[in-house]
């Protein structure tokens, strides 16, 4: 006599086939997720909590309040290095911006079909495959006054020698070039990737419409590039605040400690010969994160806004 098998009911179904699908991306993401926590969230919550002491990296660590943020303060009343540095971020972070529009015109102009496109495109983009060093290096040379190219070409025209990185007005303008070479890659590879996802019935709806050039790009391709876009933006941003390589490389912060930036302002206070104020570098990083999450959280509004209004 046979028994007929009966269906497995919810109950006698184990808690693990009842959530599979739920419980496995989230199996698969805890590794990372793991890293994430304990390599980045808790050193920025371990930074604040540093920036409230006074601390030489060895010894026996004095909490201070905010003394290190008063110290910051004052520093920025009297123009002192931590002025300089803000500045220069500041200025880092406006100029460095101009890499997404190039990005933009270089991707729109790789993603055509034209004779010689490949050899154009790995031109393009050899940049964002090489070392920050190598690039620092690179322009240390072209911005020579005695044998650089750049004051080669202007001895043609008749001009003097320039000595970009000897100056204190052109220092950080000729650091931050060099900056955009990479930065101007990397954001039209983002840009080359999001022109393959545009619609091509969006594109042919346009043009029935009359729509080219301009009102082509404007109307029609920049909405579909807006995650590209985003993304273009936070990496910029965040490169230009935490620039750091390219200052070390090309000038050390020279001359006269002109060129300075945050990040490289709190490798200098904390860990050179000239601090090992742990809190004070601390209370540096703060600042930079704080601004930082500003312009970041503001993108994130704005797109958000943007979802929601469509």
């Amino acid at each position: 006599m046979t028994h007929a098998v009966m269906p497995q009911t919810e109950i006698e179904r184990t808690f693990w086939q009842r959530n599979q699908q739920t419980l496995a991306p989230w199996l698969f993401l805890m590794p990372a997720i793991l890293f994430f926590v304990v390599y980045v969230i808790y050193p920025v919550f371990q930074s604040f909590n540093l920036s409230l002491y006074e601390w030489d990296g060895l010894g026996q660590a004095e909490y201070v309040g905010l003394r290190n943020y008063e110290d910051l303060y004052w520093e920025y009343v009297d123009r002192d290095s931590f002025y300089v540095s803000l500045k220069n971020n500041l200025i880092w972070l406006v100029l460095y911006l101009a890499a997404i529009p190039a990005g933009l015109f270089i991707a729109l102009f790789l993603n055509q079909t034209v004779t010689g496109i490949r050899l154009y495109k790995s031109l393009f983009f050899f940049p964002f495959v090489i070392s920050q060093v190598v690039v620092g290096l690179v322009f240390t040379w072209f911005y020579d006054p005695a044998f650089g190219i750049l004051n080669v070409v202007l001895g043609w025209f008749g001009a003097g020698p320039v000595n970009i990185l000897g100056s204190e007005s052109t220092v950080t303008y000729g650091i931050i070039l060099a900056g955009l070479w990479p930065q101007t890659a990397y954001c039209m590879i983002l840009y080359l990737t999001g022109l393959n996802a545009v619609n091509p019935e969006q594109i042919e709806a346009g043009r029935l419409d009359g729509a080219k050039g301009w009102r082509m790009l404007w109307h029609v391709v920049l909405p579909q590039l807006k995650p590209a876009t985003f993304i273009a933006f936070v990496v910029t941003i965040i490169g230009a605040l935490r620039s750091f390589d390219l200052i070390s490389v090309m000038t050390s912060g020279g001359p006269f400690g002109s060129s300075k930036v945050l990040a490289y302002y709190m490798f200098e206070v904390s860990l050179s010969e000239y601090g090992f104020r742990m809190g004070y570098g601390a209370a540096i990083a703060v600042v930079l994160f704080a601004i930082m999450m500003v312009f970041i959280t503001y993108f994130l509004w704005s797109m958000y806004r943007d979802e929601r209004r469509g």
